[in-house]
């Protein structure tokens, strides 16, 4: 039995008409943990209460309205999120207490609620979601159908054109045809490497075998970044299509999904998604009556980071410790199970349906003249409106920070755009940026050129209030966490990084210190075997490039220029404040207080270990740290 692909998205047309309002609940990994499902629930229950028919999927059965559960729909700092059709309204952080208004003012009278609408920094509120500088400023092609549609919904995907293109893949085109097509279109990986997807996979193609294997690396473990869990929970199908385009290029039967263990609910609609396109003859032994074959396997990766490198991935598959492997052989000639294995991760999978569908001279024309295309973010930190986005490449970090963004907050959430110190981008494999590369267009060679890369694509935005050197030894102390071991340069160089940074946040540090730990960076980049330990120095050496003086007040000035590293501060206690009750000397578990009834106290630095005890314990306010 195979689907019918135009008679499918007639049904999905037809029944969409019948309903007179549609609900869209964001179902995505935030807006759940938020509480968005018993918004769900709450739903049902008001309207039947009221007598009106509601469906929960798309069927050939009469109702009023339609409420659908979507995957992420971007705008995570206001979740929960509900969209409403045909107004295109956006109600933003609803709560359960809220659906009863809703239902009577907006699905059944076609009023909006004021109080529920996303408002702008000035305070005008906005009706409709497309018209929100969060959105509007964006580009969204690639997630247009996420947030949008019923993720588990085939029928949904079907109706949106999809699978359309995997049927022209494989009853219209060559292999060759195919592989000339993403060529032409300029895609490149948006897994961090940027290699020339087209080329990939025309190197693989190339390469003849009895069995041949696509994966899909959906291995995200870049802190802060979650732009391919949004895919897979959104829109999962799109990722299934761009693999069977990617298998009849490359002559594959056999593709593997690889996703974090982490990620359960991308899990569970991927394995959904798969289940049902089998049974729609999409996927199987013979692929909309193609003859061809090609079956999916979802597998859950232990959560390694290491397993991101596409050797490490494949040793994991097949049952191996996940540590990467000498290159050459490249996958592409000697892969899974020593077979030619193509590798793209979520994002570019993704992609390809959308290329074959507006053509590859239609795509290339967005971007820049090097990398073509759109790039998902995840936009996270201390920026007004975190979420995840989609720009164009050649988008600056001002335009995205700022308008899409909204701006820099304080540490207390207030707006405050003086305040933008850096940006890491790139997760841990990246590099921090300065207000002097605001105006930077993004892209692969670009930030190449001042010591950062895209990346998988996490943006994570710092005020003023941030200790550069605290971030640094943060992403140093993942990737010495996730480090395989496998080579001596990156398990010790990475374990001693570490250590220096201590040095230097805790005040033991001189100018040797500073010394070694440039040395040893430029040590680690070269000489590590995989992509993870090359990039691990990264966020010191572009904190050591942008931000020496900061680096300088640690080990010579003798402070933190942030005022964060406690090694740092100061406690005093102020004489006009003090009422000599003795509460902070009774905590002090150093007895670095002393003093006596009627005479201010004081705190001997010398035995002061910096623990706080004294701020919690005085009800004056007299201790001050600075």
């Amino acid at each position: 039995m195979h689907i019918n692909l135009e008679e499918r998205k007639q049904f999905f047309n037809e029944c969409m008409r019948d309903y007179k309002v549609r609900i869209i609940i964001c179902g995505g990994t935030g807006c759940i943990a938020n509480g968005s499902m018993n918004i769900y629930n709450r739903f049902i229950e008001i309207i039947n209460q009221k007598g009106y028919a509601i469906t929960v999927s798309l069927k050939k059965e009469k109702a009023d309205f339609i409420l659908s559960q979507s995957g992420c729909q971007g705008f995570c700092q206001m979740g929960p999120l509900i969209s409403i059709y045909p107004q295109g309204i956006l109600y933003t952080k609803v709560s359960v207490d809220d659906v009863d208004e809703i239902v009577e003012k907006t699905i059944l009278r076609g009023e909006h609620i004021d109080r529920l609408l996303y408002r702008t920094p000035t305070g005008e509120p906005v009706c409709i979601k497309s018209e929100i500088p969060f959105y509007a400023r964006q580009q969204r092609i690639m997630l247009k159908l996420c947030g949008n549609i019923d993720a588990n919904d085939l029928d949904e995907y079907i109706g949106n054109d999809g699978y359309s293109m995997a049927h022209k893949a494989l009853f219209e085109m060559s292999d060759e045809a195919i592989c000339k097509e993403i060529m032409d279109s300029g895609l490149r990986g948006r897994g961090g490497g940027g290699f020339p997807t087209g080329r990939k996979w025309d190197l693989t193609r190339k390469n003849l075998s009895d069995i041949k294997y696509v994966i899909c690396n959906g291995d995200e473990g870049d802190p802060g970044a979650f732009m391919d869990r949004c895919v897979m929970e959104g829109n999962p199908h799109s990722v299934l299509e761009g693999m069977i385009i990617a298998a009849k290029a490359i002559g594959a039967s056999i593709g593997y999904v690889y996703v974090r263990t982490e990620y359960p609910l991308a899990v569970e609609r991927l394995k959904t998604a798969v289940k049902n396109a089998e049974a729609a003859g999409i996927l199987g032994e013979n692929i909309l009556g193609s003859g061809m074959k090609f079956v999916v396997y979802i597998m859950e990766g232990a959560g390694a980071f290491v397993c991101g490198e596409e050797t490490a991935l494949m040793s994991s598959i097949e049952g191996k410790r996940g540590m990467p492997s000498p290159k050459p052989p490249f996958p592409a000639e000697k892969g899974l199970f020593g077979k030619p294995t193509l590798i793209n991760n979520v994002e570019t999978l993704s992609t390809v349906p959308l290329i074959m569908r507006i053509g590859a001279e239609e795509y290339a024309k967005l971007g820049t003249k090097t990398a073509k295309g759109t790039k998902t973010f995840a936009l996270t930190g201390h920026v007004a409106n975190t979420g995840l986005i989609e720009v164009p490449f050649g988008a600056t970090l001002r335009e995205i920070i700022y308008d899409i963004g909204g701006g820099v907050i304080d540490d207390n959430g207030n707006l405050t755009n003086d305040e933008f110190k850096a940006v890491q981008i790139g997760g841990p494999s990246g590099g921090c940026l300065t207000p002097a590369h605001l105006d930077l267009p993004l892209d692969y060679e670009t930030l190449q050129t001042v010591g950062a890369m895209v990346g998988s694509g996490g943006l994570v935005v710092m005020n003023k209030q941030t200790c550069m050197i605290k971030i640094a030894r943060f992403f140093m102390q993942f990737t010495q966490n996730e480090s395989c071991g496998k080579c001596v340069v990156c398990r010790e160089g990475t374990r001693q990084m570490l250590a220096l940074l201590d040095d230097i946040i805790e005040a033991r540090a001189t100018n040797e210190t500073l010394e070694l730990l440039e040395e040893l960076a430029t040590t680690v980049k070269i000489g590590s075997l995989c992509a993870l330990g090359k990039t691990a120095p990264n966020p010191i050496l572009s904190t050591l490039r942008y931000f020496r003086d900061e680096y300088n007040a640690h080990v010579f000035g003798g402070y933190c220029p942030s005022n964060n590293c406690d090694a740092f501060k100061k406690y005093t206690i102020d004489a006009l404040k003090c009422k000599s009750c003795s509460l902070c000397s009774k905590k002090c578990p150093t007895g670095a207080i002393s003093g006596e009834r009627g005479v201010p106290y004081v705190i001997d630095a010398s035995k002061c270990i910096k623990c706080g005890a004294c701020v919690l314990s005085c009800k004056f306010n007299a201790v001050a740290v600075g």
